[in-house]
């Protein structure tokens, strides 16, 4: 390894630039500060001392619909990219997650001596397993969140390496909960369920009026109870539009502090499906999980999903510790029905059986983004040698 390796690291959307802010954070320290960094990344990264090549907003396009507009100027980022890794000649190149772009980039680089690593392994257990084949073809290396990952890829001829789950070392665990209700005037004694409608506006047309008529029957059984509501920017405005009706005296909730100390100041969580699910068992929350599709996406995605559940305890427990109310089964009587057996013994009994899954997960260890870096280190030293 050069005495100041150079990485070229690429992220195309925001949860992948919180991750590469946090890789090179590490990547810095454990090489004391002598390494440089090039690539595409966003707030995060820049303030680990990314020059970006291109704003990384104008990567981040979901959608068919909303990529065909945009392919022309996606082409253009995607030679721009891999034809600036070839200028730089890096140590090793660095994709996360977005493997429609990164993918291509990684494809396009001519030099194929450069480490070629990408962080976040494609779900090919949940679906599309031959994804695998094709990840091999086009990376060294991977770097995988979940403890499960690496002989999937193995299998395939991809060397791969558990870090561990970003959400681990994402604060969850540091909420200051008496403080958030001294700050709100939020009883000590008072019941507080924590809802978490979703982050896509799509999330929260489909699950707020359930949402809402599960608080109602909440509130007839308990009067004094509270309710917090963290959003996030995209769909901040449409969460306290659908909240305003709701019992409980309803808070709307911003920022990554905030949120957290939210969730440690409740008793329960009624929550749409996804990362936040695995926050608030990190956070230490009792949680019924919820989510809706469209009829026709639930048909689909019924054939082509080979796994039983949607929540990662659930999956790497195989077994319901944490309910899920999916598609007909989201509904209010049933999720009031979980609330209010959560607020019981039930609850304690469901972080208790969280616990081996988050030790898996990373809980308690070193931080994914050391166990990451010191992988990276580790391949570019072997490929100097």
């Amino acid at each position: 390894m050069s005495t100041t390796p150079t990485v070229f690291i690429i992220a195309g959307e925001p949860s992948g630039d919180v991750l590469g802010g946090r890789l090179m954070a590490a990547l810095s320290q454990m090489t004391g500060g002598a390494i440089r960094f090039a690539g595409i990344g966003g707030e995060s990264m820049h303030a680990q001392g990314l020059d970006t090549l291109v704003p990384m907003d104008e990567l981040s396009v979901m959608g068919l619909a909303e990529i065909v507009p945009h392919l022309p100027r996606l082409l253009r980022h995607i030679r721009r990219a891999a034809a600036a890794v070839d200028d730089v000649a890096p140590d090793a190149l660095i994709t996360i997650d977005s493997p429609d772009f990164t993918r291509r980039v990684a494809r396009r680089v001519r030099n194929r001596s450069i480490p070629r690593i990408h962080y976040v392994a494609p779900t090919v257990w949940a679906w599309r397993p031959g994804r695998a084949k094709g990840f091999a073809q086009d990376f060294t290396h991977l770097l995988a969140l979940l403890p499960f990952e690496p002989p999937l890829f193995e299998q395939a001829g991809l060397p791969c390496t558990f870090t561990g789950h970003p959400v681990v070392e994402a604060g969850a665990r540091s909420g200051d909960g008496t403080g958030f209700r001294a700050r709100h005037g939020v009883p000590a004694d008072a019941p507080t369920i924590c809802v978490l409608p979703g982050s896509r506006r799509g999330e929260v047309a489909r699950l707020a009026d359930d949402f809402g008529a599960t608080l109602e029957l909440c509130h007839r059984r308990m009067s004094a109870m509270r309710v917090v509501i963290p959003t996030v920017p995209g769909v901040a405005d449409m969460v306290e539009r659908r909240a305003a009706g709701w019992p409980g005296s309803p808070l709307v909730i911003h920022g990554e502090a905030a949120r957290y100390d939210a969730m440690a100041a409740s008793n329960v969580a009624l929550a749409a499906s996804g990362t936040v699910a695995l926050e608030l068992a990190v956070a230490g929350v009792p949680a019924v999980i919820a989510y809706r599709v469209a009829p026709l996406t639930h048909f689909l995605l019924r054939r082509m999903v080979t796994v039983q559940y949607a929540n990662l305890i659930n999956i790497i427990e195989n077994r319901e510790i944490v309910p899920e109310l999916i598609q007909d089964d989201c509904r209010p009587d049933r999720l009031a029905q979980e609330i209010e057996r959560l607020l019981g013994p039930a609850g304690e009994a469901q972080l208790e059986a969280s616990q081996p899954a988050l030790r898996q997960l990373g809980v308690g260890g070193e931080p994914p983004s050391r166990r990451a870096a010191r992988t990276i280190l580790d391949i570019i030293g072997a490929a100097a040698s």
